[in-house]
C-alpha cells in the first residue's frame, strides 16, 4: 500500500479518538511500499512515536508521515525551483545542435 492511501484507511477503520494500541492491533501488519519497492509495516513506523492517542485521522496520518524512512522520499535534497549551485555547470543554457 502507498502511504498516501493510509489517510482514507484510517478514516474508515477507526472512530476517533483512537489509542495507539488499537491502531497497532488492527492495522499494524499493513505494509507500506517505498518507491523502490521496499516495505515497512505501520507498526514499525508508529512504534517510533510517543503518542498514545490520536484525536483525528489527520493526526494519525501526520504521525505516520513524519516518521517514515528516507526511502519514502524522492530525490533527497532535490529542488527544481532553486538556482544553480556555485561551481556547477548549468546545462540548461548550453546550445544544443540537432
Amino acid at each position: 500500500m502507498r502511504y498516501s492511501e493510509t489517510l482514507q484507511l484510517f478514516e474508515q477503520a477507526f472512530t476517533f479518538p483512537a489509542d495507539r494500541d488499537t491502531v497497532l492491533k488492527q492495522l499494524g501488519a499493513v505494509e507500506l511500499m517505498t518507491p523502490a519497492g521496499d516495505t515497512v509495516t505501520l507498526r514499525e513506523v508508529l512504534e517510533r512515536t510517543d503518542e498514545a492517542i490520536y484525536h483525528t485521522p489527520d493526526e494519525l496520518y501526520s504521525s505516520l508521515v513524519g516518521n517514515l524512512e528516507d526511502g519514502f522520499i524522492g530525490r533527497k535534497y532535490y529542488d527544481d525551483r532553486a538556482g544553480i549551485e556555485a561551481g556547477v555547470d548549468d546545462v540548461r543554457t548550453e546550445d544544443v545542435s540537432f
